[in-house]
């Protein structure tokens, strides 16, 4: 089994940095791909930023970009997300995700088998 665990979330204020952490353990994980998705309370699921293994590709939601940076460290089975600029409807809980084998669009949730447990981000005004 794989385990994702997260961290690196808590409050900040607007206008502010944080940088996400999310490493992945257990059994040999070939992680085809990593992302990042976040949930706001009364809301769906939604994709922030996924980054495949080879060649380095990236894709972020339109939200996001120009201020989040997804990247990733593969000796250590880690993907990171780096925001800046955090606005408060960026408030949400932030999971990562990870595949080991092409499963569709890396921009949904059916993309990834594999999921943290969370980590809150708080953006205060």
């Amino acid at each position: 089994q794989v385990q994702l665990v997260e961290s690196g979330g808590g409050p900040v204020q607007a206008g502010g940095s944080l940088r996400l952490s999310c490493a992945a353990s257990g059994r040999t994980f070939n992680s085809y791909a990593m992302g990042w998705f976040r949930q706001a309370p009364g809301k769906e699921r939604e994709f922030v930023a996924a980054m495949r293994r080879s060649g380095g590709s990236t894709w972020y939601a339109d939200s996001v970009k120009g201020r989040f940076t997804i990247s990733r460290d593969n000796a250590k089975n880690t993907v990171y997300l780096q925001m800046n600029s955090l606005k408060p409807e960026d408030t949400a809980v932030y999971y990562c995700a990870g595949a080991d084998i092409y499963r569709g669009s890396l921009t949904a949730t059916t993309g990834y088998e594999y999921w943290g447990q969370g980590t809150q981000v708080t953006v205060s005004s």
